[in-house]
C-alpha cells in the first residue's frame, strides 16, 4: 500500500523454553498470522485481554524483537531482517511510550536530561541549542521551564508521562507506539494526557499504534481497531463498526464486560479464563468460551472474512 507508513503481513512470534531439565521444550505462539496496515497520520487501536499478544505485537512492529515469520515494511522499506546498524536511522522515526512512566524514567536524570538524552545520542543538538530544544519539547506537552530540573520523584504520574512523551517526540518521529499509556494514571489525568496526545497528532501528523484494554479510550483516539485473542486478530475495522456493531462473539463479550452504571452490557462477558497459550485448543481458540460454537469451530482455525467495507471477522457464524 503506497499510503501505508507501517505494513505487516503474516506476522508471527513463537517463544521457546524449558520448564525443567528433563521436561520437553514448551512453545508459546504469542502472535500468529497478523496483518497490520497503519496509514500516515492515522491511529489504530489494538485491544484484547491481558496476555493476548498486544505488547508482543508492538515490539515486533518496532523490531525490538525479531519475528518468527512474516514481513514488516516501514515507509515501503522491508525491515524484517535488518541488522541493528541499519535499523538505527529508522529508530528516530518510530518511538515507544511505555505503560509505566515511573519505570521508564531514570531516577538519576532530571526532566531536562531525560528529554535531552536521545538528542545527544543521535548527535542532533548540543549546548544552548540543545537546552532550548528540550525546553520547547517540554512546553509542547504542557510542562513549563520550572520543571526542567525536577527529578522523577518530584513529579506526579501525569507529569512523568508528559516527560516520556516529550522524550519520544525529541527525534521528530512519524510513528508512536503507545503501550497502555494512560492505564497507570488517575482517571482525570488520563483525560489530560489523551488531550495532549490528540493535539500532538493533529499538529505533527503522527501515526499512532495505540495498545489498550480501555475500549472507551480506543474509541476516542482511534479511527480503526483490531481485536486480538490468543495471538490472532479476530475482528478488525473502523472503530464505529467494531465497537458500535461488533460481529465476533469475543468482541461482543469484551464490550459486554465493560461496567455501565444503571445498565447491563450489550452481551454477557466471556465465561471462564483464556486458555493456556502453551497448549491452545484446536480450531478457533475462543470456542471453549463461546456460547454459539459448533463442531466446525473445534476442528479448524477460521480465516478473516469480510463482513462489510473494511470490516473483517474471524468467525463464519457472524456472517
Amino acid at each position: 500500500m503506497t499510503d501505508a507508513l507501517l505494513h505487516a503481513q503474516g506476522l508471527a512470534k513463537t517463544f521457546e523454553g524449558r520448564r525443567g531439565l528433563f521436561q520437553p521444550a514448551s512453545r508459546i505462539q504469542a502472535v500468529a498470522d497478523v496483518d497490520i496496515v497503519l496509514a500516515r497520520g492515522a491511529a489504530l487501536g489494538i485491544v484484547g485481554e491481558s496476555g493476548c499478544g498486544k505488547s508482543t505485537l508492538a515490539r515486533l512492529l518496532l523490531r525490538l524483537i525479531p519475528p518468527s515469520a512474516g514481513t514488516i515494511r516501514f515507509d515501503g522499506q522491508d525491515i524484517t531482517a535488518l541488522e541493528e546498524h541499519a535499523m538505527r536511522p529508522l529508530r528516530r522515526r518510530m518511538q515507544l511510550i511505555h505503560q509505566n512512566p515511573s519505570a521508564a524514567l531514570d531516577p538519576r536524570l532530571s526532566a531536562e536530561d531525560a528529554v535531552a538524552e536521545p538528542l545527544r545520542i543521535h548527535g542532533v543538538a548540543s549546548g544552548r541549542a540543545l537546552r532550548d530544544r528540550v525546553a520547547a519539547l517540554l512546553a509542547e506537552v504542557g510542562l513549563p521551564s520550572a520543571f526542567l530540573h525536577r527529578f522523577p520523584h518530584e513529579l506526579s504520574g501525569g507529569q512523568k508521562q508528559r516527560v516520556c512523551i516529550a522524550r519520544a517526540l525529541a527525534l521528530q518521529p512519524e510513528l508512536l507506539v503507545l503501550d497502555e499509556p494512560t492505564s497507570a494514571l488517575d482517571v482525570s489525568v488520563q483525560a489530560q494526557i489523551l488531550d495532549v496526545l490528540e493535539e500532538l497528532r493533529a499538529r505533527r501528523g503522527l501515526a499512532y499504534l495505540f495498545i489498550s484494554h480501555n475500549l472507551a479510550v480506543v474509541r476516542q483516539v482511534c479511527e480503526r481497531v483490531a481485536v486480538m485473542y490468543l495471538g490472532r486478530v479476530v475482528e478488525e475495522g473502523t472503530a464505529a463498526a467494531v465497537l458500535g456493531a461488533p460481529r465476533h462473539p469475543y468482541t461482543r463479550a469484551l464490550l459486554g464486560s465493560v461496567p455501565r452504571l444503571g445498565a447491563r452490557g450489550m452481551a454477557p462477558a466471556a465465561a471462564g479464563e483464556p486458555p493456556n497459550p502453551a497448549a491452545p485448543p484446536q480450531g478457533c481458540a475462543f470456542h471453549p468460551r463461546c456460547a454459539i460454537a459448533v463442531d466446525a469451530c473445534r476442528s479448524s482455525i477460521p480465516p478473516l472474512l469480510a463482513v462489510g467495507d473494511g470490516h473483517h471477522v474471524r468467525c463464519p457464524l457472524s456472517l
